[in-house]
């Protein structure tokens, strides 16, 4: 029986593992390294968030992207993006140094069993242990509009499903979004030869600013501070006291969720977007069929008029929903036994324990309740360190409340026991 078992090895599982492995607990933890920023993002694709913004955290804070940048001899400067090849490889050298060996297999399923829970690998063994950290990442989220989830795989698809676009050189796509991800992957379709539109609902692209410099004159930090998602005092607050934002009204929250740091494109892409790439902002699907082997689309904007185009393939950046009903590797019965906040999204502790003993979350499905940060690897290290305390304290009493030899179901009975005398 391990303490601890953590599904999804990105940066907050790997994060997760480090300090649980330092503070002496009994740690696997399971996936493939990385592998939304391996698997899922093209060549040429850039890390939007600034280097110094983007470690994985380790109790010491030995092993963060500067200090891996400086081994291999890589530039990691403020205003100057950052390969994602380059972030992937840094997350790879992380789990070397920093984490407990990672088991590559996938889980397929966790759920409650004998002294805490049960993970089936997708080969079959089964793991047990006495807490779990769900750490899956982006994935299970994927959001497609309604509109077009009908078309089948050959001609609609998300923005996270492609690690390669070459597929699409010399075809007509539609990209749907306004954000990083639709801009970007619109930007690369256009630079290998393809015809590309980028269709949006919001009534204008917005742009990013090149970030001040680092070093700057006191008064200019005072009016607009450097944090980890952004200049700004509101942005300070998001970035440095997520247990903050989770004492504020649980609608407050959630809108705060849905509604900062919206859609927006970084400021080095903006003239290879509006040099090849055909932007109708305003504009929402309203309907979408496949004639002939293609898509026929048909969109309606603001004020009520309507258009129709022909296109290839649609590819969907309209980002993620992660809401309990979609944590896919709980069974059934078990998502629908978690309590969920009011967008959705699952209910988790200031110590991110859901509301099954010794079940934690990180990362994106934490966002309504301790911020924006949680969207972004810079939430990691505020993640781990607050997660693990909360795990040491739930081993601490399930070793104290289970004699040697004793199983769940009997010490179940013996607290039922004496609970009726």
């Amino acid at each position: 029986m391990h303490d601890l078992l953590i599904v999804g090895a990105g940066p907050y599982g790997l994060s997760v593992a480090s300090h649980a492995a330092a503070a002496g607990l009994d740690v696997r933890i399971f996936g493939r390294t990385m592998a939304s920023w391996r698997d899922h993002m093209p060549r040429g694709m850039f890390l939007k968030s600034e280097p110094w913004a983007s470690d994985l955290s380790d109790p010491a804070g030995r092993y963060g992207l500067a200090a891996f940048c400086a081994r291999e001899g890589l530039p990691a400067e403020h205003g100057r993006p950052l390969p994602i090849e380059h972030f992937a490889s840094y997350g790879l050298w992380f789990a070397e140094q920093a984490a407990p060996p990672v088991d590559e297999r996938l889980i397929a399923s966790v759920r409650p069993g004998p002294g805490g829970y049960e993970a089936r690998t997708e080969d079959g063994e089964v793991v047990r242990a006495r807490a779990v950290a769900l750490a899956v990442g982006v994935l299970p989220f994927t959001e497609i509009p309604r509109a077009v989830r009908g078309l089948g795989a050959e001609h609609v698809s998300h923005s996270s499903h492609h690690a390669d676009l070459l597929r699409f050189r010399g075809r007509d796509v539609t990209v749907l979004g306004a954000g990083q991800a639709a801009l970007e992957t619109a930007a690369l379709l256009a630079e290998q030869g393809t015809r590309v539109r980028v269709v949006a609902r919001s009534p204008r692209v917005d742009w990013n600013t090149v970030p001040p410099a680092w070093q700057r004159p006191w008064w200019e930090s005072l009016r607009a501070p450097h944090t980890g998602l952004g200049c700004g005092w509101r942005n300070k607050f998001y970035a440095r006291t997520p247990g903050l934002f989770r004492r504020l009204p649980e609608s407050a929250r959630a809108r705060v969720a849905a509604d900062a740091l919206g859609p927006a494109g970084a400021w080095w892409i903006r003239d290879r977007v509006e040099a090849g790439v055909a932007v109708q902002v305003g504009r929402q699907v309203e309907s979408a069929e496949v004639v002939g082997g293609r898509v026929r689309v048909h969109t309606v904007g603001a004020t009520g008029g309507a258009q129709r185009f022909t296109t290839d393939h649609i590819i969907a950046a309209t980002g993620f929903q992660a809401t309990t009903g979609r944590i896919d590797v709980l069974p059934p019965e078990v998502r629908g036994g978690l309590r969920s906040l009011s967008d959705g999204t699952p209910y988790v502790s200031e110590r991110f324990e859901t509301s099954h003993p010794g079940l934690f979350l990180a990362g994106l499905t934490t966002a309504s309740s301790f911020g924006p940060a949680m969207r972004f690897v810079y939430g990691a290290a505020f993640t781990a360190e607050r997660l693990v305390r909360g795990v040491e304290r739930h081993v601490r009493r399930e070793r104290r409340t289970t004699l040697p030899g004793q199983s769940h179901e009997e010490r179940a009975h013996r607290g039922a026991a004496a609970s009726a005398r």
